[in-house]
């Protein structure tokens, strides 16, 4: 089977947040199933940095205002996989980020620049490429949905796949955009990109791939309704029969204790001797206190109102005060930023606080912590808990999409029958997450408990093999074999 991801960032060349994780991992889990991949990007300078001797494919085609580029193929070593590379330097080679500028303002032109994307994948679907041609196309996220409606305006005759990493960012434009695009004229309608008076790109990818997925079961059934629907949820019902929850997992290669070059002690579930030096060298990092036997609490995480970090500001004072420890790295908005570096000012014994992404920081904080929170109000997925499972910091999270589809709760039952690995609650309100970090308190200061805890969750297998199983079942449905 020949599958073409499409993805606009990858670990470990561009990151920005969980889609990269995924786009980094998934090609080789893929490959080990018996899938032959390669995979289409955005010509990023990250990324045109990590393309092996680079060869030129072809010319790619102008469509309307969305203009030609050259297509290069080449190897990523840093990814372990074979890729195409659009090279539009007027595009992508620019001195913000991916999606914005160093302001944090989305270009105006992201429209054209992602167009570029799935008219890039439409091309190769058609055989832009003499030498390989894709049976199947997956693509990841708004930066890459238009690739299915490129591939119906084509006519191509591969599939397309379409996955959802979170649904709250769409992609959307002004109308007036449309013609820009090179679409036909009746794919703007309801029946198409038009939603609300505007153009979005999310809605593009529901509507026209043959088959759509999401990343955990949960959040497949959640997005189906109107609480997180994001007002795409009557198309999501309409498309439930081709709508897939796949769970995501953990690279191996890359989140693994016992061999992680970035922490300071490896450890295992076996051996947990190392987990303590991590504290102990995280304490030190952030300068916190130097004390071994009070929880240390942290969040790696985007300051954003979804993450649910507003309450962990209104529930931090009351965790200092019981004697626990808290760290925090993230950025994003101003105000939770400076309300955070706020309160490392005041309790500097009890609490760090890290504004920005720093990769190696958060295997240090994931190591280091005893209890990593992620009090979301929606999660498509959720890969902070996964790596805390792994790492034996103990996740606390609020019960939606893939949080609660991997996180059990130390209930008395769940930890009589050795089946608890953290601590969840269910109101989105402050009186619930601080009452998951008592349970949480309460747990740690009993020593034998905890650590069975703590065994049992970084026993839990959540790798790319089981996930790669999910994805060709899903290939197969949508080619119909």
């Amino acid at each position: 089977m020949r599958v073409l991801q499409v993805c606009a960032e990858i670990y470990p060349l561009l990151k920005t947040g969980g889609l990269a994780d995924v786009a980094g991992a998934l090609p080789t889990a893929l490959q080990g199933a018996g899938v032959e991949v390669r995979v289409l990007l955005p010509g990023f300078e990250a990324v045109m940095a990590g393309l092996k001797d680079p060869v030129t494919v072809g010319e790619l085609s102008v469509h309307a205002a969305v203009p030609g580029a050259r297509l290069l193929y080449g190897e990523l070593p840093a990814v372990g996989c074979w890729a195409y590379v659009i090279d539009a330097p007027p595009l992508y080679q620019r001195p913000g980020g991916p999606y914005a500028d160093a302001q944090q303002q989305p270009y105006p032109d992201n429209h054209l620049r992602f167009a570029r994307l799935g008219w890039a994948a439409a091309e190769l679907a058609g055989g832009a490429d003499a030498y390989w041609r894709p049976e199947l196309v997956h693509a990841h996220d708004w930066h890459a949905a238009l690739a299915p409606a490129c591939m119906k305006a084509m006519g191509v005759p591969a599939a397309s796949v379409f996955t959802i990493h979170n649904l709250a960012y769409q992609g959307s434009f002004d109308a007036r955009h449309f013609g820009e695009l090179g679409l036909p004229l009746h794919f703007y309608n309801p029946e198409g990109l038009e939603f609300h008076g505007a153009l979005n790109f999310m809605k593009a990818g529901l509507f026209y791939a043959d088959r759509i997925s999401t990343v955990s079961p949960s959040y497949a059934r959640e997005i189906q309704s109107p609480e997180q629907g994001m007002g795409l949820d009557g198309l999501l019902r309409r498309r439930s029969a081709v709508l897939h929850g796949i769970l995501n997992g953990v690279d191996d290669a890359v989140w693994n204790p016992a061999r992680d070059p970035l922490i300071a002690a490896p450890f295992d579930g076996l051996k947990l001797a190392g987990k303590a030096r991590d504290k102990a060298a995280l304490q030190k990092l952030l300068g916190l206190a130097q004390v071994p036997d009070v929880p240390l609490f942290v969040v790696v995480s985007r300051l954003t109102e979804q993450k649910g970090l507003h309450l962990v500001l209104e529930t931090l004072p009351k965790l200092a005060a019981r004697g626990g420890q808290f760290a925090l790295l993230g950025s994003g908005d101003v105000g939770m930023e400076a309300a955070f570096q706020d309160l490392a000012s005041r309790w500097p014994d009890s609490v760090g606080v890290r504004i920005g992404y720093d990769e190696a920081l958060a295997h240090q904080m994931v190591a280091g912590g005893d209890v990593i929170m992620v009090p979301s109000r929606f999660e498509p997925c959720g890969l902070t808990q996964l790596y805390g499972l792994r790492y034996g910091a103990l996740p606390l999270v609020r019960r939606v999409g893939g949080l609660g589809d991997t996180v059990t709760d130390c209930s008395l039952e769940a930890l009589d029958e050795g089946r608890a690995t953290g601590f969840v609650f269910d109101a989105f309100d402050e009186a619930g997450l601080d009452a998951a970090v008592r349970r949480a308190f309460a747990l740690y200061r009993r020593k034998r408990d905890w650590v069975s805890v703590q065994r049992t969750a970084m026993a839990q297998h959540h790798d790319w093999a089981v996930a790669a199983q999910g994805y060709l079942a899903m290939y197969r449905a949508a080619l119909g074999r």
